[in-house]
């Protein structure tokens, strides 16, 4: 049960710190934003890039998917996310996440040659038919609202982080949940500094609170340091497609955090949403043979 705590764990802070994005979108220009994040968490990580005594010296390849790994699920996973949530309410985001499950199974099918029960794909269906069911409900008006261009943002979010899913998988076998982490937020860092620099010249710092900080800091934690390494310490254990699942946890929690704490309205059809999502992934993670 470690790793999938771990996995679920992973995806209800990613889905928390999407949905509490919106405040510091407000404050931040988005680049900058994912500057400060990539920045103070490479100083939170930098004692883990440290090779362990028992793992190999990367090899090229290695190199190459530590690399796509940053710039599909870091880089540009941020990039869209956060650009997307200036477009979008975060039950909207968190009704296009819900494809999250079905691009990871696709990918791992066609890049990890993973097969799939009957169970699974039964599991995957109802995730995805669960959360997406959020549509179903606009009390919001603002709901309405969301643009074409934030949709079209998020959904690139969800293969960014689909992408993110099955590229992890190969990289678990051969290099620490840690030094993963630090080495993927470091390259993040590099990618993103050039556009960061630039925002940040314009910038007036002096503005923004100590509470605006303080979210920052948490923001940052959460996305490269606590997610990263909850994610590939439960994904070295549990095969791409079923760990896929995991990831409805984070619109669920978009959800929830719209609801709960930025006003957006919460229905009946809400709660059916989550429990057909929830029961994907019982089905997903129930102790039986596969049928």
């Amino acid at each position: 049960m470690l790793p999938y705590l771990c996995l679920a764990s992973a995806m209800m802070i990613v889905g928390a710190y999407v949905g509490f994005s919106k405040l510091l979108v407000a404050v931040f220009p988005v680049f900058l934003l994912a500057w400060l994040r990539f920045g103070f968490a490479a100083v939170a990580m930098a004692t883990w890039l440290k090779r362990g005594a028992n793992e190999p010296p990367l090899d090229p390849r290695t190199r190459k998917l530590l690399f796509l790994e940053s710039f599909l699920g870091n880089f540009l996973f941020s990039i869209c996310m956060l650009f997307g949530m200036k477009h979008a309410t975060a039950i909207s985001a968190g009704i296009i996440m819900a494809g999250i499950p079905a691009a990871v199974a696709l990918l791992s099918r066609i890049f990890l040659r993973e097969q799939m029960s009957v169970r699974m794909i039964v599991a995957i269906a109802l995730a995805v038919a669960g959360v997406s069911a959020l549509a179903l409900s606009r009390g919001d008006a603002s709901d309405a609202s969301t643009s074409a261009l934030g949709t079209l943002l998020l959904i690139g979010a969800v293969f960014c982080e689909a992408s993110y899913v099955v590229i992890g998988k190969r990289l678990t076998g051969n290099v620490s949940p840690k030094r993963i982490s630090a080495i993927i937020n470091i390259w993040g860092l590099a990618l993103v500094t050039p556009l960061g620099v630039w925002a940040a010249l314009s910038f007036d710092f002096q503005a923004v609170s100590v509470g605006i900080w303080g979210g920052l800091v948490l923001y940052a934690l959460a996305a490269s340091v606590w997610t990263v390494w909850l994610w590939m310490t439960g994904l070295k254990r549990v095969p791409a497609a079923k760990a896929g699942i995991f990831t409805v946890f984070l619109p669920i929690t978009s959800a929830l955090v719209g609801v709960i704490f930025l006003g957006e309205n919460f229905t009946v059809v809400h709660a059916m949403a989550f429990a057909f999502a929830l029961a994907g992934v019982v089905l997903a993670t129930w102790p039986t043979n596969d049928l």
